[in-house]
């Protein structure tokens, strides 16, 4: 029943910015976890940030932190990923992904995989140049 709408894509020149949404509905607990993945030409899906809905609780891969910034808008039910400093290695697919979580889940992510995920949005396109 859950499902995402992502949007924002587009292309950008290197140094630019995007801001990348995801609108969710559907779900029916408040206690989810929403994700960023990207998946660029010939290379497998990475994940490139997470945020929770129980604390606000972020995750970030080592190659954007710094230059990416993951947000909540609970009104709205959006999650938003902040694209600052795009380099051409940014170039991907990205998609947004749902899972549900407790208050009681360890709030300390150290990494995100796509198997923890169960519900996936569309993917939007980023093309950076240079």
């Amino acid at each position: 029943e859950v499902q995402l709408q992502a949007s924002g894509g587009g292309l950008v020149q290197a140094g630019g910015s995007l801001r990348l949404s995801c609108a969710a509905s559907g779900f029916t607990f408040d206690e989810y976890i929403i994700g960023w993945f990207r998946q660029a030409p010939g290379k497998e899906r990475e994940g490139v940030s997470c945020i929770s809905s129980v604390d606000d609780s972020t995750y970030y891969a080592a190659s954007v932190k710094g230059r990416f910034t993951i947000s909540s808008d609970n009104a709205q039910n959006t999650v938003y990923l902040q694209m600052n400093i795009l380099n051409p290695e940014d170039t991907a697919v990205y998609y947004c992904a749902f899972r549900y979580t407790t208050v009681q889940t360890p709030t300390v992510m150290t990494d995100m995989e796509p198997y923890q995920y169960d519900y996936w949005g569309r993917g939007t396109l980023v093309t950076v140049s240079s």
